[in-house]
């Protein structure tokens, strides 16, 4: 089955209202098919009815919520997220409870389940703050494991962690690098970044892709670069 380099990557609507989401949208129009909502407009705007528009319209939503709760709570709140349609959703892979609520709540939806490793902005020395003595590299697989183990379908991690996700969790697991930054790009708060295409050449299967694409001149066309990008990866 062919993929589409456009179905790859997620671009992120990290902007503060529905109207600013919405006119990125139409800014982007055809050149993506993916897009997520974080905390910025789920909070601040009206990310709950955009999310029922653009599922409505044909989009692949991701719900960047990052769920991280007592069971009961992870378990209601991931039902009524898939209620919406919604394809994709992350909660924190840090404890089994956790991850099994979700994959209750989840039932029998459509809706994939995400697991968060280790945010892209934390290095060593954050990991140290928060009294855990590990290498974020091994963290991040320890966790990739456990959310497999738990009926996850995919796991949220850096393009330099793709490699060594797949070869200890196999050909199937869904691997969401953020962080991605095109040659020459600034990498801004994140500390564990990678290019589309060496992300994908190391084994993720979808991108996110944020300021590079949303603070372009031209929002369409920086899309359709990355996508290029990610067609010569696959190629």
């Amino acid at each position: 089955m062919t993929v589409e380099p456009k179905d790859c990557f997620f671009v992120a609507l990290d902007v503060p209202t529905g109207a600013a989401a919405r006119a990125l949208i139409d800014r982007l129009g055809t050149s993506v098919s993916h897009v997520k909502i974080g905390h910025e407009l789920m909070f601040g705007g009206d990310g709950v009815a955009l999310a029922r528009e653009l599922v409505e319209a044909g989009k692949q939503v991701f719900f960047d919520a990052k769920l991280l709760d007592i069971g009961n709570t992870v378990e209601k709140s991931v039902r009524n997220i898939a209620t919406l349609g919604a394809a994709y959703l992350t909660v924190h892979a840090t404890d089994r409870k956790t991850m099994d609520a979700a994959v209750r709540g989840r039932r029998d939806s459509r809706l994939k389940l995400l697991g968060v490793t280790v945010l892209t902005n934390l290095d060593v020395d954050d990991l140290r703050d928060q009294k855990i003595d590990a290498d974020p590299a091994d963290l991040v697989i320890h966790r990739a494991q456990m959310a497999k183990d738990c009926g996850f379908d995919g796991v949220i991690a850096s393009g330099q962690e793709a490699a060594a996700i797949r070869e200890a969790c196999g050909p199937e697991l869904l691997i969401v690098t953020p962080g991605i930054r095109p040659t020459g790009s600034d990498a801004g708060d994140q500390s564990r970044v990678m290019t589309p295409a060496k992300a994908i050449a190391a084994g993720a299967t979808h991108l996110v892709v944020g300021r590079p694409i949303t603070q372009a001149a031209d929002p369409a066309a920086a899309a359709r670069a990355i996508a290029e990008e990610i067609a010569t990866a696959l190629a």
